[in-house]
C-alpha cells in the first residue's frame, strides 16, 4: 500500500487525455459554485446591517474605508480589522452601494477559495482529488452560508487557503519565497479576523518542518523568515493605527483604550478563548449554551445541535481518512508529499477544531467555516489514495469505513430536521449500505457514485442554505424554517420611511445619532446618511464622549438624536441620552422618539 501513496512530481501536468476532461470539469465546478453562491443573492437584503453600514461608510469616506469606520463622519470603527471592508468598500465605490455590492464580494471570494483548494490538492494528489476537495468545500453548508453573507470569514478562509497553496508550493523544492508568501497570506488574514488566522500556522509549520527537501537548519531558517513575513504583513496596519493621530481617525471599536493591538489581544483575542472580562460586551458562561453561541463546550461541540449542521457532515469521514492515511504512509520517506499534505490539512482540522470546541468566550456556529477546507482536503486526498490501494483488503476496509462514516453521519444530521425532505436521508442511508458492502466485496467502477453519495447530505443542506435569505448577526445554515428561527441574531430596529426621509433631508456631517451601532446601521442604510452609533457594538465604547458630542451639536454637525433601546450587554450610564433629553424637545415620528439637535 505504501507504494501507492506517492504524489506526482512537482508541477507535473496531467497527461493530454486527462487535460481534455479535467479543464472542463474544473470549469463546471467553478461555474456551479458561482451559481450556488450568487443566485438570488440580494434576497438577503443587507445581510449583516452592521458590516453593510461600514461598507456604505467606506464608499463615502476614504478615512472610514481605511480604518473600517462604521460611519462616514469618523466616530468609531467596527470591532474587527478592516480587510474585508476594504474589498466591499472598493466594490461599492466602483459599482455603487447596493445589496449586490455588499454581498457579491464574499461570493467571489468563495469561488476563488474553491479554485485555490482545487489547485492546492491537485499539486499533491492529482486533479480528481482536487476536484473532489473543491466540490466538498463548495457545498459545505457553513461555506455556502458565509460566501453568501457579509462577514469577514469569507476573506479569512480565502487567505488561509492561499497560505496553504503557498506552503504546498514551498514543500516541493524547499522554496523560501513560497513559504514567505504563505506568511504574507496569513498576515493579511489576520487583518480580516485577527488571531483566528493564526490557527493554521502550526499546520503549515509542521508540514514544512517534516517534509521540505532540505536540511533541518535551512528548514528552521526558512520558517523564521516566514514568521517575519507574518509579523510584517499583519503588523503594518497595527503600527499605522497606533501612529496615526487619534483626533483624525475613528475610535477603535471593541477596544478599551482606542488601540488595535488591545483589540487583537483582548476582545478579539484572549477574550474569545477564555471569555470573562477580556473585552467589551463579552457573552460567556450560560449564553454559550444557546445554539447561536456554539452550544456547550467540549469534544462533541462540533457535532452538536449548534455546530453539527454547519461543519460536521464530512468530519467523521475526515478523521477516519486522516488516521488511515497517516498509518498507510508511516514508512514513506520523510519528504513524501502525500503524507505532508495529510499532516498539513489534518493539523488544520485539529487546530481549528480544538479551539472552537473549547473556547468559552463569544463563539458563533459560523466560525467553523475555517475548518471546512481542511475537512474537504483530507477526505479528497485520503479517499483518492485509499481508492487506489483498494486491492489490499485492509485498505478496502478502511475505505468502506470512510464512506460509512460520511453516509451514516449525514443520515443522523438530516434526521435532526425530520420534516425536511426525508427522502434524501433515506436515499443516503440505502446508498451508503450498498456502497460500503460493494467496496468491501471489491466492486469496481463505483468511484463516482461513492463520491456523490458521500457529498449528497452536505450538498442538499447547502442548497437549502442558499435558497434561504439570511440576516442579522448570527446566521445559521439550513432550510428556511430552521434558519429563520435561529439565524436572526441581534439586529437594529426597523426604520420607518418617515424617519428615513427626515434624516435624508439633513446636510450636516451626521444625519443623526442613536444609542448602539445596530440602531445606527439601520438608520444609515435606510437614509443613506452617516449616523453615529453611540458606544459602538456593545454600547460600552467611549465614543463619542459627552464632551465630543456636545461639541458636534454646538457646531451644527448632527441633525437629530433618535432614542432607542440598547441591544448589547455592556451599556453603562448613558450620559448623552440624558443630556439630550434635558436640553432638547422630543417629538414622535411614526412611533420613534426624535430630538432635533440643530
Amino acid at each position: 500500500m505504501t507504494a501507492t501513496l506517492t504524489a506526482p512530481s512537482p508541477g507535473t501536468a496531467p497527461p493530454r487525455a486527462d487535460r481534455r476532461w479535467t479543464t472542463p470539469a474544473l470549469v463546471v465546478l467553478l461555474a456551479g459554485t458561482a451559481v450556488l453562491y450568487l443566485w438570488n443573492l440580494t434576497d438577503s437584503g443587507w445581510g449583516n446591517e452592521y458590516y453593510a453600514a461600514a461598507t456604505q461608510a467606506g464608499s463615502q469616506s476614504w478615512t472610514a474605508w481605511l480604518f473600517g469606520g462604521l460611519d462616514a463622519g469618523g466616530v468609531i470603527t467596527v470591532d474587527k480589522p478592516p480587510a474585508s471592508l476594504w474589498v466591499s468598500g472598493l466594490v461599492a465605490r466602483v459599482f455603487g452601494f447596493s445589496s449586490w455590492t455588499v454581498l457579491a464580494p464574499q461570493a467571489v471570494e468563495g469561488v476563488l477559495a474553491v479554485w485555490l483548494l482545487y489547485a492546492t490538492v491537485k499539486r499533491t494528489s492529482g486533479p480528481v482529488a482536487g476536484l473532489l476537495a473543491g466540490a466538498a468545500l463548495a457545498v459545505t453548508p457553513v461555506a455556502v452560508l458565509m460566501f453568501r453573507f457579509n462577514l469577514p470569514d469569507a476573506l479569512l478562509v480565502l487567505l488561509m487557503v492561499a497560505g496553504a497553496y503557498c506552503t504546498v508550493r514551498a514543500l516541493e523544492n524547499a522554496s523560501f519565497k513560497w513559504l514567505a508568501l504563505a506568511g504574507v497570506a496569513v498576515g493579511f488574514a489576520f487583518l480580516a479576523k485577527m488571531g483566528q488566522a493564526f490557527l493554521v500556522l502550526p499546520a503549515f509549520t509542521a508540514a514544512y518542518l517534516l517534509a521540505a527537501p532540505t536540511s533541518l537548519g535551512k528548514r528552521l531558517l526558512h520558517l523564521a523568515g516566514a514568521a517575519v513575513a507574518v509579523a510584517v504583513s499583519a503588523g503594518w496596519f497595527i503600527a499605522l493605527v497606533e501612529l496615526w493621530p487619534t483626533g483624525s481617525r475613528p475610535y477603535i471599536g471593541g477596544s478599551t483604550n482606542d488601540s488595535l493591538w488591545q483589540l487583537a489581544m483582548g476582545y478579539n483575542g484572549l477574550g474569545r478563548i477564555f471569555g470573562g472580562g477580556s473585552g467589551r460586551g463579552m457573552i460567556a458562561g450560560a449564553a454559550n449554551a444557546n445554539l447561536g453561541f456554539g452550544g456547550e463546550t467540549g469534544i462533541g461541540r462540533l457535532f452538536g445541535a449548534s455546530m453539527g449542521a454547519e461543519i460536521s457532515w464530512l468530519l467523521p469521514a475526515a478523521l477516519v481518512s486522516l488516521a488511515a492515511g497517516l498509518w498507510f504512509t508511516r514508512k514513506a520517506p520523510r519528504t513524501d508529499r502525500t503524507r505532508a499534505a495529510l499532516v498539513l490539512w489534518g493539523l488544520w482540522i485539529v487546530g481549528n477544531g480544538v479551539v472552537f470546541s473549547f473556547m468559552s468566550g463569544i463563539t458563533h456556529p459560523y466560525y467553523t467555516v475555517a475548518v471546512a477546507p481542511g475537512v474537504a482536503a483530507v477526505v479528497a486526498i485520503a479517499g483518492r489514495e485509499l481508492w487506489r490501494g483498494r486491492a489490499h483488503r485492509p485498505v478496502r476496509i478502511a475505505l468502506a469505513v470512510v464512506v460509512a462514516a460520511a453516509g451514516f453521519w449525514g443520515f443522523v444530521l438530516l434526521a435532526r430536521f425530520g420534516d425536511w425532505q426525508p427522502a434524501i436521508r433515506w436515499t443516503v442511508l440505502v446508498l451508503t449500505v450498498l456502497l460500503t458492502t460493494a467496496i468491501v466485496m471489491g466492486a469496481k467502477r463505483i468511484a463516482a457514485l461513492t463520491a456523490a453519495t458521500a457529498l449528497l447530505s452536505s450538498a442538499a443542506f447547502g442548497v437549502a442554505t442558499a435558497a434561504t435569505p439570511h440576516g442579522g448577526s448570527i446566521p445559521m445554515s439550513g432550510p428556511a424554517d430552521y434558519a429563520s428561527d435561529l439565524g436572526g441574531g441581534l439586529r437594529g430596529p426597523g426604520t420607518s420611511s418617515q424617519v428615513a426621509d427626515l434624516l435624508r433631508a439633513t446636510t450636516g456631517t451626521w444625519a443623526a445619532a442613536t444609542v448602539s451601532a445596530q440602531s445606527a446601521a439601520s438608520l444609515s442604510l435606510a437614509s443613506g446618511k452617516a449616523v453615529i452609533g453611540i458606544g459602538g457594538w456593545s454600547g460600552g465604547d467611549p465614543a463619542p464622549t459627552l464632551e465630543e458630542f456636545q461639541r458636534y451639536v454646538a457646531e451644527g454637525r448632527i441633525g437629530y438624536f433618535v432614542a432607542g433601546k440598547q441591544v448589547g450587554p455592556d451599556r453603562g450610564d448613558d450620559d448623552i441620552s440624558r443630556w439630550v433629553a434635558a436640553n432638547f424637545e422630543a417629538t414622535t415620528v411614526d412611533g420613534a422618539t426624535v430630538y432635533e439637535l440643530g
